[in-house]
C-alpha cells in the first residue's frame, strides 16, 4: 500500500488541521451536548467562515471545514461567544472525553463530565492527543466498542468502576473517587507507555505493562448494549449523519427543533426530548438504511492525503453491501473515519482500490489496484465473487 502521513494528533479549534478543502476547526461540545442555541449558532459559523460543510466524527465531535486562515480568528471568537472555546490548545487536547448519549435527568453522567473536564484542565498531563476517556456509566454499556483509555462504567451490580481500556476487570470506586482515579490511571500511562508523544492503553497492556495494585480492580463491567440505531429512545429522536457529514442547512434544521443534541461516536446524534423522528434534509431515520453500514472519509479533494473520491464510491455501494456486512472506503492508508477492521476495506492508493477482508487500512490486501468503475459494475468481487 502507499504510505501516507500519519500526524499523530487530532484537530482541535485552537490547533485546526490543514486539508484540501481548508482548515479543519474541531469542536468539542463539553459534556457531549450542545443547547440549541449552540447547535444554531456552529450552523451559522459554519456557513459564514467555512465552506458550510460539517463533520460528525467518530470521537463524538463536530468539524468545521474550508476555513482559511483569514477566518480563522473570527470562527473562534464565534466559539467563544457559544462556550464553546477552551482556555489554551493543551486544554483542548486532553479534553477529549466520550459521554454515553442515554443518560438521564438526575443521573451523574452530565456531573461527571463536568468533573473530568475540569480535573483533566488543572492536571496539565502531557496527555497523547488521540488518548481519551469515556463515561459509559448506565446500567449497560454503550461505548464499549468506541476508542477509549480509561473508562468510567458501572459493575453489574450498578455501582462505578474505573477501567483501564484492555483489562477485563475494573476497580471499584466510590462517586467521590471517580475522577481522582480515572485521573491516577492517566497520570501513571504518562509516566509508563508514552513514547515519543504517543501511545495508547490496549496495546501497553497487551505489551505486558501492570497497572499498580492501587489501580487494578476485580469488578465485572455492565453488559454491552446492543449497537444503536436511528429511532425513538426514551432520551429522544436518535438520526444518522449520512458518511458522517452534514451541511449547514441540516445542522441549522436540528436547532430549529429547540431540542439540545446529545453527541455520538457513531457518526448520529440524539435530539434531546424529541418524540418524533426528525425531518431534516440529509438525515438518517430508518433503523436498516443501507447507509449505515458504510463508512467513508472526506477523500479527494477535500482530503490532501486522499488518492479518490471516497464517499461517491461509498454510496455507489451501500445498497450492494448485504445482511450485517461493514464497509470501509479509505481516501489512503491512514482510515483516519474508522481505525478497526470492517468486513471490507477499500483503501484508495495511487493505483486504484486495494481490497482487504476482515481487516484495517493496515492489513495485507487480498487485491490491489482495483478500477473504481469495475468494483461499482461487479460489486460481488468485494465479496469474494471472482
Amino acid at each position: 500500500m502507499s504510505a501516507a502521513s500519519v500526524k499523530g494528533w487530532c484537530p482541535g479549534a485552537l490547533r485546526p488541521m490543514q486539508s484540501g478543502d481548508g482548515l479543519v476547526v474541531r469542536v468539542r461540545p463539553f459534556g457531549g451536548r450542545l443547547d440549541a442555541a449552540q447547535t444554531a449558532g456552529l450552523a451559522h459559523l459554519a456557513e459564514r467562515h467555512g465552506n458550510g460543510l460539517i463533520d460528525v466524527t467518530s470521537r463524538a465531535n463536530l468539524q468545521i471545514r474550508g476555513v482559511s486562515e483569514s477566518s480563522h480568528r473570527s470562527l473562534l471568537d464565534g466559539l467563544a461567544q457559544l462556550t464553546l472555546l477552551d482556555p489554551d490548545a493543551d486544554t483542548e487536547s486532553r479534553r477529549n472525553i466520550l459521554v454515553t448519549p442515554f443518560w438521564r435527568d438526575g443521573d451523574e453522567t452530565q456531573a461527571l463530565a463536568a468533573e473530568l473536564e475540569e480535573a483533566l484542565a488543572d492536571s496539565m498531563l502531557e496527555l497523547p492527543t488521540k488518548f481519551g476517556f469515556a463515561i459509559d456509566d448506565g446500567n449497560s454499556r454503550v461505548l464499549a466498542g468506541d476508542s477509549a483509555d480509561v473508562r468510567i462504567e458501572r459493575d453489574v451490580s450498578g455501582d462505578l468502576l474505573v477501567r483501564a481500556d484492555g483489562a477485563r476487570l475494573g476497580r471499584s470506586v466510590a462517586r467521590g473517587e471517580v475522577v481522582g482515579t480515572a485521573i491516577a490511571v492517566a497520570r501513571w500511562f504518562v509516566a509508563s507507555g508514552v513514547r515519543d508523544g504517543r501511545g495508547r492503553m490496549a496495546a501497553h497492556l497487551a505489551a505486558g505493562a501492570k497497572l499498580p495494585e492501587a489501580l487494578r480492580g476485580e469488578a465485572e463491567p455492565a453488559p454491552i448494549m446492543a449497537a444503536a440505531r436511528p429511532g425513538l429512545y426514551p432520551q429522544g429522536a436518535m438520526v444518522g449523519i449520512a458518511f458522517g457529514q452534514m451541511s449547514h442547512a441540516t445542522l441549522d434544521q436540528l436547532a430549529a427543533c429547540g431540542h439540545a443534541l446529545r453527541m455520538t461516536p457513531w457518526r448520529m446524534v440524539l435530539s434531546e426530548g424529541k418524540r418524533t423522528m426528525p425531518t431534516a434534509s440529509g438525515l438518517i431515520t430508518e433503523a436498516h438504511d443501507p447507509a449505515l453500514r458504510v463508512i467513508a472519509c472526506s477523500g479527494a479533494p477535500r482530503c490532501r492525503e486522499a488518492h479518490a473520491d471516497t464517499r461517491g464510491l461509498a454510496a455507489a455501494l451501500a445498497p450492494n453491501i448485504g445482511g450485517a456486512a461493514q464497509l470501509h472506503v479509505s481516501g489512503c492508508t491512514k482510515g483516519c473515519a474508522h481505525s478497526g477492521a470492517a468486513a471490507i476495506t477499500l483503501v484508495a492508493t495511487a493505483k486504484g482500490f486495494d481490497l482487504v477482508r476482515g481487516g484495517s487500512t493496515r492489513d495485507e490486501p487480498v487485491l490491489r489496484g482495483l478500477d473504481r468503475d469495475d468494483i461499482v459494475r461487479d460489486p460481488s468481487i468485494l465479496m469474494g465473487g471472482h
